[in-house]
């Protein structure tokens, strides 16, 4: 397996990864769509993970100084519990830290307690908040 950041040429290997493992209806989280804004905004914070030459899994992050942010982890199901998932989360923890970033937060669905399991063996824990969203178009 290697890691590495995102390429155009890797669009068309996400979107179809998104939509088998993040499947969401919602406009906003369009994959072809997310990549795009992505790419405008610390592209270098976007990784891919290959597996002779496939991608299998991927990550995005987001950095404004105060606060790391985790995004769109996705892995093959073939691929997933053989390591791709915890191998993006530290690559970008470690893209966080070499930025100086002190704390990193994710957002995962109350009712996904196996995502939630697999956070917090990376060390990753609830916190007493709530989140809150608003769409602005």
């Amino acid at each position: 397996m290697h890691i590495r950041q995102y390429e155009n040429a890797d669009e068309q290997a996400v979107i179809a990864l998104w939509n088998k493992v993040l499947p969401d209806s919602a406009p906003h989280n369009d994959p072809a769509t997310s990549i795009r804004k992505k790419l405008a905004v610390q592209r270098d914070l976007f990784f891919v993970a290959t597996i002779d030459g496939a991608v299998v899994g991927t990550v995005m992050g987001g950095y404004d100084g105060h606060r790391g942010w985790i995004y769109s982890v996705a892995v093959l199901p073939r691929h997933q519990r053989q390591g791709v998932g915890t191998a993006l989360i530290r690559h970008l923890e470690s893209a966080f830290t070499a930025l100086g970033c002190l704390k990193v937060n994710l957002q995962v669905r109350s009712t996904n307690a196996a995502v939630i399991a697999f956070y917090e063996r990376l060390g990753y824990a609830i916190e007493e908040r709530v989140s809150m969203g608003k769409r602005l178009y």
